[in-house]
């Protein structure tokens, strides 16, 4: 399905542009909205391209359009749960009001001590230090094989600087760290800082981010989740116009299709509460069933966490601290997860059979989606196989928490490389393993895949070695 965006910079939107966004849908004959991954706007059933003059400033971004990339923000985790003590919202509202451009690279400026927003899903990571006003910067531009850290702390008033000399530098050619370390010190006049300690990223378990909670002695906090992501547009506007009402000036929207209202007032709760209560939204959803991460309007995806949910809940299984991702293959995608359920895609001569569909299941190195490091659980499983594997990978978690020493993130270039050994063909789901060969091609065990002949094809459905996709499996 081809969906249209709309850009929501740093996941911060003003209740009168939400409302101005929600006018424009129900003149389309909407009746919901969704939220994407990247904090953005999603219209799930599309819109017409609108005339310059009725979408004001708000950028959208149509299914023909390739650019547009929304940055992706901590700020709505400010003031609410664990944070860098320097970093104030004031802080990411000042960065974001740089970004004058639309950015056509990924960009992600988080605290690293907050969950709620992933670190490294970006082209660009700016992530806080502990030295007031400087960053680290993890760079993985698309064609890159891993991420690299940037040589030098980054000044937080020269963040959109620096992006915008690196979009400029890498449009042209694909070019490494050093490269691109040297030419932006040749451009940029800045306020740099060494390096003087590798980053850190502590594990903390997952938050619950919905309901009334308490923010400071007098005010509240609401974050609002609905299963189906399809946000009712009369709800929204009537909320919209609370807001205005209680003088609050920002909605932050969360990667996890759901959004928060912060600085409600002491004396206005019970409004809020009522009013909720009338349009009978629920607030009080388990934990269990937060903590996924769903692709936008998949029908397959919504139905199998519904089921997950329900067998699980029947289970009473607990996932505190852990997070679920549901995902169509796709070995370039960058999770943030802790367990990963990936769809197998139907050999393509198979098409016209009905023939279950089969899942895999990944995990993250120590259950912690910040290593970036996933490791292959299970493979061509059937769905009612899921509920016991994530069970068991469940408990796993819970016997392993608090024995791992939290590790820093060092510097990427001296990390030894994970092992890649194994590729499957995309056409048949045929597997090549190095550590076994293929006898029947005369190929002996150890060859990597990459030094395969580029003559070599699958011994099964004979499909050439560029039909064949990598899986990372990484060794312990």
């Amino acid at each position: 399905m081809e969906l249209t965006r709309l850009i929501v910079k740093g996941g911060v939107i003003s209740p009168g542009e939400l409302r101005e966004v929600v006018h424009m849908a129900m003149d389309q004959g909407l009746e919901s909205i969704s939220f994407g991954s990247r904090q953005d706007i999603i219209f799930p059933k599309g819109i017409k391209p609108l005339e310059k003059e009725k979408t004001g400033k708000h950028h959208f971004v149509f299914p023909d359009q390739k650019s547009g990339n929304n940055i992706v923000s901590s700020y709505v985790s400010t003031d609410i749960f664990r944070n860098t003590s320097w970093l104030t919202g004031n802080r990411y509202l000042y960065i974001l009001e740089q970004f004058k451009e639309q950015p056509k690279l990924k960009v992600n400026i988080t605290d690293p001590k907050q969950q709620l927003v992933p670190l490294f899903t970006g082209h660009l990571n700016f992530i806080a230090s502990e030295q007031e006003d400087y960053w680290y910067l993890y760079i993985r531009l698309p064609k890159w094989e891993r991420m690299e850290v940037y040589p030098v702390l980054i000044y937080s008033w020269d963040i959109a600087r620096f992006y915008y000399e690196i979009e400029k530098i890498t449009a042209e050619e694909s070019i490494g760290i050093d490269l691109i370390f040297s030419l932006v010190s040749e451009a940029l006049d800045t306020n740099n800082r060494t390096i003087d300690q590798p980053l850190n990223v502590p594990f903390y378990p997952f938050p619950y981010y919905e309901g009334m909670n308490r923010m400071g002695i007098d005010q509240y906090w609401l974050g609002l989740y609905w299963r189906n992501n399809l946000y009712d547009l009369d709800f929204l506007k009537q909320m919209c116009d609370l807001c205005f009402d209680c003088k609050i000036g920002k909605i932050c929207i969360t990667p996890w299709k759901s959004f928060i209202v912060k600085g409600i007032p002491k004396d206005r709760k019970l409004e809020w509460e009522k009013f909720l209560g009338k349009k009978g939204i629920n607030v009080r959803h388990s934990l269990l069933e937060l903590n996924w991460h769903l692709p936008v309007a998949m029908e397959w995806a919504l139905n199998l966490k519904t089921f997950l949910v329900r067998t699980l809940d029947q289970f009473d299984i607990s996932t505190y601290g852990l997070t679920f991702g549901l995902s169509e293959y796709n070995r370039e995608g960058h999770y943030f997860t802790s367990i990963v359920v990936e769809k197998n895609e139907l050999p393509k001569d198979l098409a016209s059979i009905k023939i279950r569909d089969t899942y895999n299941i990944l995990f993250a190195k120590n259950f912690d989606p910040n290593t970036r490091e996933y490791i292959v659980h299970s493979q061509d499983i059937d769905k009612l196989e899921l509920p016991t594997i994530l069970i068991e990978l469940s408990r796993k978690y819970f016997e392993e928490l608090g024995t791992s020493v939290t590790e820093t993130t060092e510097n990427p270039q001296k990390k030894e490389k994970p092992q890649l050994d194994i590729y499957q063909c995309q056409e048949c789901l045929t597997l090549y393993k190095s550590e076994f060969g293929e006898e029947s091609q005369g190929i002996p065990k150890g060859v990597l895949f990459t030094d395969l002949p580029e003559t070599y094809c699958c011994s099964l459905c004979e499909s050439p070695k560029s039909n064949f996709r990598i899986l990372e499996i990484v060794r312990n």
